[in-house]
Formats: structure tokens, C-alpha cells, sequence
């Protein structure tokens, strides 16, 4: 009679056995029924590039103040006598490639010579062009010493729509006080733009 009870014990260890196998193959089974999903995002930075125009048509860099834009003064502007008043148009906008509009502050490099007794204005203008009788809003006004820019002295450009460029236009107006004889020099500004993104 006790070869019942290990037949007994061998039959339910065969089943538990099984059981793990079965256990094991299902594992398997759903294992196998797994999908996956993947998504990719590119990126790359954006665009951002200031150019300057003494043409209105010609936009290119004038990145340092060694390669300042030659603005062309009307009248003579190295034949100045007291009262004499000298005009130059500049555009600045952003070029085609940049992704943000502006804010652009203007300031003024060191004189260069011996300039004094000269002060200027600076104008935007709603079309490229300068004279004498140019109007505008006035980013820096009538009176101010040649070589010096007032603090805060701002405005906006917008983005390129495509190629179509979205230019500042800019007249500086010049007049001579009582400027002695042999003077020379030269003024430089710069209009450092800052994305709005």
C-alpha cells in the first residue's frame, strides 16, 4: 500500500511540471505580441542677421566698425563752414535667412579727429531718401553733439517675408556751428539689433 501514496506524489509532481511548462509556453505566447512606436523631432537654430544699405537697394554686413557703410553725404561735407547743414540716407533691415523681428539700439563709436562744434539728428523715415527738408520720427534729436546718442534710443524691425526685405529707413542730418578752419574727422554708429524670440 505505500506504493500508492508515491504513485499519488509522482502524479501530482508530473502535473505541477506540466504546469510549469505551460506556464513557461504562455509567457512566451504573450511575449510575443508586443508593437512599438518611435517619434523623431529635428531641430536647429534660427537665423539672425543685420545689414545695412547707403542705397536703399543694396543691403549687405557692415559687422565692425572698421567696415562701417561710407555714408554719402550731400553738399560738401568735407568743405563745412558754419551753418551748413549735410544729409545722409541709411537703411538697416534684417536679412532673407532671419527667423525673428528686432529691436534695434543705436549708439555712437568714439569721433575719430578733431570734430567739435558739429551736431546731428537721426530720422526714420517712411521711405529711403534724405534732404534737407526730410521729416520723420526722431530717434535722436536736433542738437545733439556729434558723436554722442542719448540712452534708450530704439525702434523695430520686422522679419523678411521671403526675399522681401522690411528695411528702417534712416536720414542723418549734420549741421556745422562755428566750426574752425582745417577740422576733420569722422563719426561712427552702430545699430546693434536683438531678436524678439
Amino acid at each position: 500500500m505505500n506504493d500508492v501514496p508515491q504513485l499519488k506524489r509522482r502524479r501530482v509532481r508530473a502535473v505541477l511540471a506540466g504546469g510549469l511548462v505551460l506556464g513557461v509556453g504562455a509567457a512566451v505566447t504573450l511575449a510575443a505580441w508586443n508593437d512599438s512606436e518611435f517619434a523623431t523631432g529635428s531641430f536647429a537654430g534660427g537665423q539672425f542677421n543685420l545689414v545695412g544699405s547707403t542705397d536703399g537697394t543694396n543691403f549687405t554686413d557692415h559687422a565692425t566698425a572698421t567696415d562701417a557703410a561710407d555714408l554719402g553725404f550731400v553738399v560738401d561735407a568735407d568743405e563745412l563752414t558754419p551753418n551748413d547743414v549735410v544729409y545722409a540716407p541709411f537703411a538697416v533691415a534684417l536679412d532673407g535667412t532671419t527667423s525673428y523681428g528686432a529691436t534695434v539700439t543705436v549708439s555712437s563709436e568714439a569721433l575719430a579727429g578733431s570734430l567739435k562744434d558739429l551736431t546731428y539728428e537721426l530720422l526714420q523715415t517712411t521711405g529711403f531718401g534724405c534732404t534737407a527738408t526730410t521729416t520723420g520720427t526722431a530717434l535722436v534729436p536736433a542738437g545733439t553733439a556729434l558723436g554722442t546718442v542719448p540712452a534708450g534710443v530704439t525702434f523695430s524691425l520686422e522679419e523678411a517675408t521671403g526675399t522681401a526685405l522690411a528695411p528702417a529707413n534712416l536720414c542723418f542730418k549734420v549741421t556745422a556751428g562755428d566750426i574752425a578752419q582745417g577740422i576733420s574727422g569722422s563719426a561712427t554708429w552702430e545699430f546693434a539689433a536683438e531678436s524678439l524670440s
